[in-house]
């Protein structure tokens, strides 16, 4: 008798998906016992879950098993739809800032001014713009130096940017391992292997960077020390101390993600190890995603690897969007718009704590996005589709694992898009789902 090999097993099990024998949610038994079951070996049994996980057609999560996803492809963020409610994409924007901005941007139509807004722009900007950039991202406790800022064209190609400069192809970085999403398209593209690094509530775990680091050395490690996306964890100040002690032990730099750092009063870790952080910030959230201007501020010494890795990359700034950055920094709009969306953020919390009240909910007042851990018999995936046939976009939480096996029983809630009360309303409509259980799936199909 022949044994089928793994992708045979593997295109079985997708047959038995397509026909409904096999639903969203549903859970494999062990490799052991699949391995018995079907007369094969546990190697074997292991390639076959890891072929389901690769296509997206199973999730696995922590300490839980490996679970039925319901998609015949591979997770991937889609683009927002108008005709929903938008709990998946970020898009922090108060209704008030468009005269603000309006106001702000009004000398930008001078041919002068034109003049040298439309020229191209060098990455290292010029001295006014990089004194606004300092500006911008001060906090109380840390002070950045004007001349360690670098401009891209946005906060993803800022972090691309850093990654570029430390790590080479085939390098090792070290991440969060539930991080932003886009940070694993970034690594495939740039050649990079991503090492998951295990976080608790204090924030990233130094043992976890310095057992990555004795198996095989990292070349950085990404991290999100403020408001992490989407766990919502910020570091504690003993965390904080120990990690800049840690990084500065292994010699070890970190790319500081602190896009949402506006929403706080938090220092970054370069506060702490100024000469082993590069710090990622950028407008599109404290204003809006069409004024996309990222900045990288790094140790001096970095100058040369970082103006190489954004000429390759092709990822600097428009001048045009460095001139209106640098007006609205500087005339104070862009303190009153996060001064605005403080307050629109924690509104927005209070209202998903009582709407979800009695679920479990991981996050920070002050941020736009929520951690809901679902109950039984809910699996993420599934809550992801009968929320959507509801109207209502979700994020499960494989999109934001960095390997199959850290996908926890979640979803994130990004609370920023909605009107208020569509927000409210649909909130609503996932607590009642949450509490009727696969039952309310069961009634969609």
């Amino acid at each position: 008798m022949t044994v089928p090999t793994y992708a045979q097993l593997a295109d079985a099990i997708a047959v038995d998906i397509a026909a409904g024998r096999l639903k969203a949610g549903d859970r494999l038994p062990p490799q052991r016992a699949f391995a018995c079951e079907r007369g094969i070996a546990a190697s074997t049994a292991s390639r076959v879950y890891g072929e389901l996980l690769r296509r997206g057609l199973a999730v696995g999560e922590v300490g839980r098993g490996t679970f039925i996803s319901g998609r015949r492809e591979p997770i991937a963020l889609s683009e927002p739809d108008a005709s929903r409610v938008d709990l998946e994409f970020n898009f922090p924007i108060h209704p008030a800032q468009f005269d603000l901005v309006g106001k702000s941007l009004s000398g930008l139509n001078r041919p002068k001014v034109l003049e040298i807004a439309l020229n191209p722009a060098s990455s290292r900007g010029t001295a006014a713009q990089r004194e606004a950039a300092a500006h911008l991202m001060a906090r109380a406790g840390w002070q950045p130096n004007p001349e360690a800022v670098f401009f891209a064209g946005n906060g993803r190609q800022a972090i691309a940017t850093a990654a570029g400069a430390l790590v080479p192809v085939g390098g090792r970085l070290g991440v969060e391992a539930i991080t932003y999403p886009l940070v694993k398209g970034l690594a495939a593209r740039l050649g990079m292997t991503l090492v998951p690094l295990a976080v608790d509530a204090q924030g990233l775990r130094p043992d976890a960077i310095a057992k990555a680091h004795r198996e095989a050395p990292l070349a950085a490690v990404y991290l999100q020390p403020v408001l992490h996306n989407p766990l919502g964890v910020t570091l504690t100040p003993a965390r904080r101390n120990e990690l800049a002690r840690l990084l500065g032990k292994l010699d070890l730099m970190a790319i500081e993600d602190t896009v949402y750092g506006f929403l706080s009063d938090e220092p970054p870790l370069a506060a702490l190890a100024p000469k082993h952080c590069l710090v990622i910030d950028s407008l599109s959230k404290r204003i809006a995603p069409g004024l996309a201007i990222g900045f990288v501020h790094a140790p001096v010494d970095l100058r040369e690897r970082l103006t190489a890795s954004l000429r390759s990359g092709g990822w600097g700034a428009q001048g045009y969007a460095m001139e209106a950055g640098q007006r609205l920094i500087c005339d104070g709009t862009a303190g009153r718009i996060a001064r605005m969306k403080r307050e629109d953020a924690e509104q927005r919390q209070r209202i998903a704590a009582e709407c979800l009240a009695g679920f479990r909910l991981q996050g920070d007042r002050r941020a736009y996005h929520l951690w809901l851990g679902l109950p039984e018999p809910w699996r993420s995936e599934a809550f992801v589709a009968t929320a959507a046939r509801h109207g209502i976009a979700l994020t499960p939480s494989s999109a934001f694992a960095i390997g199959p096996g850290h996908a926890p029983n979640a979803v994130r809630l990004a609370l920023a898009s909605p009107r208020i009360e569509r927000l409210r309303e649909a909130l609503l409509i996932l607590a009642r789902l949450l509490r009727a259980g696969t039952e309310a799936y069961e009634v969609t199909e």
